[in-house]
């Protein structure tokens, strides 16, 4: 049966939809699981939206993408990804990118192992290990799937357990619907720089913003921080980068207050950043989103993000 971890993958359910001489009748259907609860779950299918009770569920499972991404089109976006979540201190093994932000956020505080480390794999992951060790930071390995299965694969052998799942999620811009009409509300406004309560809203959502996080958050060349208000009130924000050689743009801390939620806004504030991604030479929008978050993969869903691939971060076992 489905898991959580499947929420933004491809499946395929079939169906129990009625009796004929005493015997079932199955229908399939094929889509991307939005949305699964203990009663429901939810494929958006080449058909639209699917709500199939779980009681009517004969069998489901995922399956593969149409087009797996290649190995050099995940590391072009991981590469972006990475220029877009700049740790301020970062290391080399070999191709692998070592990175630390005094243990803020994964991202920036984990091991990316794509390309080749210059050195066998146990050899590589204990580098790894030794150089968080030095700065005072649990190894953390951020595993793109399926670019770094060996990797994985290693990691399981040696006890390290795992963070929940990862959605990278793209889009082609010129693919994205158009804006809706604009009501009247408060507009989105784009700067180069977050307001105090911009940093304030990322501090609640992130549990804290120490040094390292500024860094993080405003040391890249091509990037805009978006804020809306109301009456003086800071009710949502954003933050968007153009990073790679593909233009990439980026969408991260896309957050609405709660007493500000259904009202649209964080759709606003991602059409807001892709026009200006669009007038800053992007052609390409990514976000990471956890899995489980099904609130926020549908709303990406319904923008026409898919999932691209996948990534775990590595703990290392107590």
């Amino acid at each position: 049966m489905l898991r959580q971890q499947d929420v933004g993958h491809r499946i395929v359910v079939r169906r129990v939809v009625g009796l004929r001489d005493g015997r079932p009748l199955f229908t399939d259907a094929l889509g991307e699981l939005v949305e699964l609860s203990e009663s429901h779950l939810t494929l958006a299918t080449a058909q639209g939206r699917l709500r199939v009770p779980v009681a009517e569920v004969h069998r489901a499972k995922r399956v593969p993408p149409t087009r797996r991404p290649t190995a050099a089109a995940v590391i072009e976006l991981e590469l972006a990804a990475d220029e877009a979540w700049p740790a301020p201190v970062q290391g080399r093994l070999g191709d692998w990118r070592l990175r630390a932000a005094e243990g803020w956020t994964g991202r920036a505080n984990s091991a990316l192992p794509v390309g080749d480390p210059d050195r066998p794999l146990p050899a590589a992951l204990d580098a790894v290990q030794r150089w968080y060790a030095e700065r005072g930071l649990p190894p953390l390995v951020n595993t793109p799937l399926p670019l770094a299965a060996p990797v994985g694969a290693e990691l399981d052998a040696r006890g390290w357990d795992g963070r929940p799942p990862v959605l990278v999620q793209t889009v082609p811009l010129a693919a994205l619907p158009p804006a809706a009409p604009q009501h009247a509300g408060p507009p989105v406004e784009l700067a180069a720089a977050p307001s105090d309560d911009w940093l304030a809203v990322a501090a609640g959502r992130k549990g804290g913003l120490p040094d390292a996080a500024r860094h993080v958050l405003t040391a890249v060349e091509q990037v805009r921080f978006a804020h809306v208000y109301a009456d003086g009130t800071l009710l949502a924000i954003g933050r968007g980068t153009v990073t790679g050689p593909g233009r990439w743009l980026g969408l991260s801390l896309v957050e609405v207050l709660p007493e500000a939620r259904r009202q649209g806004l964080a759709g606003r504030i991602v059409r807001a950043l892709v026009d200006w991604g669009v007038a800053a030479g992007a052609s390409r929008a990514f976000l990471q989103v956890e899995q489980r978050n099904t609130p926020a993969v549908a709303l990406y869903r319904s923008l026409g993000f898919t999932t691209h691939h996948t990534y775990l971060t590595r703990t290392p076992p107590p």
